[in-house]
């Protein structure tokens, strides 16, 4: 019985270890996107009438980290990290190019910069969706919104970067 509470303590531990790196990810690029930090270069960019309203993207990025770092999760207890070191570094890759990405727009206030890196980012979603999916179908369609959501945001990135 010790055992298996250990093994319990431990489970929990690295989800909660998963949830504070997305939710690390998540606040890195919260510091230079609207709402935190001054909106006042991304309130005049042209933007198409469907582009979503701000209070949106905080919910659904909340949503999307926490799908991620259940995704990643699943992972870990199927192969450990041993394991699981290709899964696993992808899953990396892609926290690295969807941190990156906040960085290259707000930040340096570079659509046409940012769109060629969301590429990437949309690439390394995908590929590290297929690498779950082969190992756990849930851990898979966990990830399946955030290929949906990046790639609407490929899109709209694409579109400001047109119009500006």
């Amino acid at each position: 019985m010790e055992n298996k509470t250990a093994a319990q303590f431990k489970s929990a531990g690295i989800l909660v270890l998963f949830l504070f790196i997305c939710f690390g990810v998540a606040w890195i690029g919260a510091q230079v996107s609207p709402g935190i930090a001054s909106s006042e270069w991304y309130d005049q960019l042209n933007k198409p009438g469907w582009n979503p309203p701000g209070w949106l993207f905080g919910p659904v990025w909340t949503a999307l980290y926490t799908m991620m770092a259940f995704a990643a999760w699943r992972i870990w207890r199927r192969l450990g990290f041993s394991g699981a070191k290709t899964e696993l570094s992808w899953f990396a890759i892609q926290l690295f190019l969807n941190g990156l990405w906040s960085q290259l727009f707000f930040n340096a206030q570079s659509p046409g910069l940012a769109f060629v890196e969301i590429l990437f980012l949309l690439a390394a979603i995908i590929i590290t969706t297929a690498y779950f999916y082969r190992q756990d179908s849930i851990a898979g369609w966990l990830m399946v919104p955030y290929i949906l959501w990046v790639a609407f945001a490929t899109v709209l990135n694409g579109t400001i970067s047109m119009i500006n």
